[in-house]
């Protein structure tokens, strides 16, 4: 409640200008390592089911193909 007081008093261009370019001076290299992180573990996600995908998609190939062959 106190803070809602002190931010009334205040004109516009502090609270929606000043405090957020002043948190993001302050937080800045936390807020990019977060994000940085998460976009990493997002892109190692991807690779990971791009990668079972393949596998999945070459083993069934393969044993579509040797299943043929026995039918010989």
């Amino acid at each position: 409640m106190a803070a809602r007081e002190i931010f009334a008093g205040m004109p516009w261009w502090v609270k929606w200008v000043a405090v957020p370019v002043i948190a993001l001076v302050v937080f800045g290299g936390l807020i990019a390592s977060v994000v940085g992180f998460l976009f990493g573990l997002l892109f190692k996600v991807l690779i990971f089911v791009a990668l079972v995908g393949g596998l999945i998609y070459v083993v069934r190939r393969f044993m579509s193909s040797s299943s043929s062959r026995s039918d010989w």
